[in-house]
């Protein structure tokens, strides 16, 4: 069973869902999140932050270090914040904040097409889907990388 959490930004202009993978770790692993606007302001720490196309999650390491240990049985040194977010146990729902209103009309209009021609939409929802993720990937976002 997964979780699904929501947390706003520092400056209070963005609210992300974040997903708990297994609910191996709790909500209080994220310190802190800074949108493109507010993390501008910060000095990014590698050893307890994540940064993604402009956004930056700040994690409580020693949180982070106390679940996986307890849980999953790692090592201290393997816990880092790469490996809480690229591994999911803390990381966007989506594969970047705000995915789902960016995509909703082209994912509309092409279901859509399923009413009238059943096999046009699956070769056109699955040829988007792959662009989709290719475009992600262009545009550096981590979930996309390993998709």
């Amino acid at each position: 069973m997964c979780q699904e959490i929501n947390k706003e930004c520092s400056c209070g202009k963005e609210r992300v869902s974040f997903h708990l993978r297994d609910n191996i770790m709790s909500q209080e692993v994220i310190d802190r999140l800074f949108c493109p606007a507010c993390s501008a302001a910060i000095t990014f720490a590698p050893e307890r932050m994540v940064a993604d196309n402009g956004w930056v999650i700040e994690y409580d390491m020693d949180l982070a270090r106390m679940y996986a240990i307890a849980k999953l049985g790692l090592e201290p040194t393997q816990v880092l914040p790469e490996l809480v977010f690229d591994s999911g146990f803390v990381t966007w729902r989506e594969m970047y904040p705000g995915e789902t209103r960016d995509i909703a009309g082209e994912r509309e209009r092409i279901i859509a097409i399923k009413e009238h021609n059943p096999q046009e939409y699956l070769t056109t929802i699955n040829a988007w889907a792959v662009e989709r993720i290719a475009r992600m990937k262009t545009a550096g976002w981590r979930k996309a990388q390993n998709a």
